[in-house]
C-alpha cells in the first residue's frame, strides 16, 4: 500500500528524468531517474532529500515554462495551453512532497532505535 501512496514521487522523478533527457542533460537524468531507489532506504533523512529534491524539479519546470512562454511569445505562437500543462506538471510535483506527511509514509521512514 506504501507503493501507491509514493507513486505521485515517483511519477514526479520520472517526469523530471525525461525531462533532463530531452534537454540533452543525460548525467543529470541518470541521477534524477536513480533518485526513487532511496525510497528503498530507511532513513529518517531520505524524506527530507526527496522533498528538496522535489521542490527543486517544480522550481525547473517553472524555469522552463517561463522559457517556452518567452520564446514562443516572441515568435506569435500560441503559449497558454503549454503554460497550463507544464504549470499542472511543477504544481503535481510541488505537492508530491505532501506524500511525506502521511502517518503510514512517515513511520516507515523513521529510524528504529535498537
Amino acid at each position: 500500500m506504501n507503493f501507491l501512496r509514493l507513486l505521485p514521487v515517483i511519477i514526479s522523478f520520472l517526469l523530471m528524468a525525461a525531462h533532463f533527457f530531452r534537454e540533452g542533460r543525460m548525467l543529470t537524468a541518470f541521477v534524477v531517474l536513480l533518485l526513487p531507489l532511496l525510497l528503498l532506504v530507511r532513513k529518517a533523512w531520505v524524506p527530507r532529500a526527496l522533498q528538496v529534491t522535489l521542490l527543486f524539479g517544480a522550481v525547473e519546470w517553472l524555469r522552463t515554462l517561463y522559457f517556452i512562454a518567452q520564446m514562443r511569445i516572441e515568435f506569435g505562437m500560441p503559449w497558454m495551453r503549454m503554460a497550463i500543462i507544464l504549470g499542472a506538471v511543477a504544481l503535481f510535483t510541488a505537492l508530491s512532497c505532501l506524500v511525506f506527511s502521511n502517518k503510514t509514509v512517515r513511520k516507515r521512514f523513521s529510524e528504529v532505535k535498537e
